[in-house]
C-alpha cells in the first residue's frame, strides 16, 4: 500500500542544488517535514525558503558527510521531530581525468564523499530505523553503478562499491520487513554537478544527450519513499547501458572509452581544477545544469551511433588481441 508522506520526516543530504534541491521541493509538495544537509549553509537556506512556501517545517543542518561525527549530529538533530521516516543519501562528486594524471588526493576525496559519506549516512540512521522497526534509506547511486566510467575511475569505483554496499545492507536487514534500502540509478542528469566537478583532463566536459530532468529523478525518489523498491532506474539510457554491460562488460567499457576519447580530442581546452571536491562551489547553480536545450538538435542519434561504432571497434580490437596474443 502506498504510504502517505504528509508529516513524514525526511532527511536529504546534498540538498543544496541539483537532484537534492529538486527532491527537497518534491517532498515539500507532499507535506513532509524536511531536514536539509550539505556543506553550503547559504545555499541550504535558499532551498529551505522555497520549501517553506509549501507550509512545511524545515531544518537546515550544514554537514560534510565525510565527517562521521557530523553525520551523527545530523541524525540527532533530525530526531528533534521525534523520528526519521526517510533518509535520502544523495551526496556525489566527481573528478574527470586519466587515472594516473589525476592526483591521488582527488581519487581519495571522491571515494570519501561518494562511498564513505553514504556509509556514514547509513551508519547514523540505521540504528534509529531498527529502534523504530521501520524506515527507508534511499541511496543515490547512478548508471555508473552498473557500467564502468572511463576517465573517472574513482567515481566508477565509488558507484560500484555503493551498489555492493546496498546489497549487503539489504541482506543484513532482511529480518526487518519495514526497513527498506532503495537504490536510485539515474543515467545522465542535467544538473550543475558536471560544471562543479574536478577536471584534470583539461578539456571542457559536456554530458551526452538523453539527459534526464532532475525533477524526474526527484519524482522517482518520492515514489520509492511511497512504495519502496530495491532498485529504481531513471532515464532512457540507464537500462540500455545496463543491458550492454551485462552482455559484455569489457566491450561496454571500451566503447565508452572510445566515445569519450573522441570527444576529448575536439573539446575546448580548459584549466585543470579541483572543482567542488574540497569546498562548496561558489555558485550552487540551482536545479538545472542548462545542458538539455543544447542537445535538442538531433545529437542524440549521433551519440548512439558513436556508441555502437565504439562497441564494434572494441570487438575488433579484442579479436585482434586474441589472435596475436593467444592464451599460454
Amino acid at each position: 500500500m502506498a504510504r502517505n508522506l504528509r508529516d513524514s520526516v525526511v532527511v536529504i543530504t546534498g540538498a543544496s542544488s541539483g537532484i537534492g534541491q529538486a527532491t527537497a521541493l518534491a517532498f515539500a509538495r507532499e507535506g513532509a517535514k524536511l531536514v536539509l544537509a550539505a556543506r553550503d549553509a547559504a545555499a541550504l537556506q535558499q532551498v529551505a525558503k522555497s520549501c517553506r512556501e509549501y507550509g512545511v517545517d524545515v531544518l537546515v543542518a550544514p554537514t560534510d558527510v565525510t565527517d562521521a561525527d557530523a553525520v551523527r549530529a545530523l541524525a540527532e538533530r533530525a530526531m528533534s521531530f521525534g523520528r526519521i521516516d526517510v533518509w535520502v543519501s544523495n551526496v556525489g562528486v566527481g573528478a574527470v581525468g586519466r587515472f594516473h594524471e589525476t592526483p591521488i588526493e582527488a581519487h581519495q576525496q571522491v571515494i570519501r564523499a561518494n562511498l564513505v559519506g553514504h556509509i556514514n549516512d547509513a551508519h547514523a540512521v540505521i540504528p534509529i530505523f531498527i529502534k523504530q522497526r521501520r524506515g527507508t534509506f534511499i541511496n543515490m547511486v547512478s548508471v555508473g553503478g552498473f557500467a564502468a566510467t572511463p576517465f573517472a575511475a574513482a567515481y566508477s569505483a565509488s558507484k560500484f562499491g555503493l551498489r555492493g554496499f546496498s546489497e549487503a545492507l539489504r541482506a543484513e536487514l532482511s529480518a526487518f520487513p519495514d526497513i527498506h534500502i532503495c537504490d536510485i540509478h539515474p543515467s545522465f542528469v542535467d544538473t550543475p554537478g558536471l560544471l562543479h566537478g574536478a577536471n584534470y583532463v583539461r578539456r571542457a566536459v559536456r554530458p551526452p544527450p538523453g539527459m534526464s530532468d532532475p525533477r524526474a529523478v526527484a519524482a522517482a525518489i518520492v515514489s520509492a519513499a511511497r512504495n519502496p523498491r530495491d532498485v529504481v532506474t531513471v532515464g532512457p539510457l540507464t537500462n540500455l547501458i545496463r543491458f550492454v554491460h551485462f552482455l559484455s562488460p569489457t566491450l561496454s567499457a571500451r566503447a565508452a572509452e572510445w566515445v569519450i576519447r573522441q570527444y576529448f580530442r575536439q573539446a575546448d581546452r580548459v584549466p585543470a581544477s579541483s572543482g567542488n571536491l574540497y569546498r562548496p562551489p561558489v555558485d550552487p547553480g540551482g536545479i538545472d545544469g542548462g545542458f538539455r536545450s543544447k542537445h535538442r538538435n538531433g545529437y542524440a542519434p549521433i551519440f548512439l551511433i558513436s556508441l555502437c561504432v565504439g562497441m564494434a571497434l572494441g570487438a575488433a580490437a579484442q579479436r585482434r588481441g586474441n589472435r596475436f596474443h593467444p592464451a599460454r
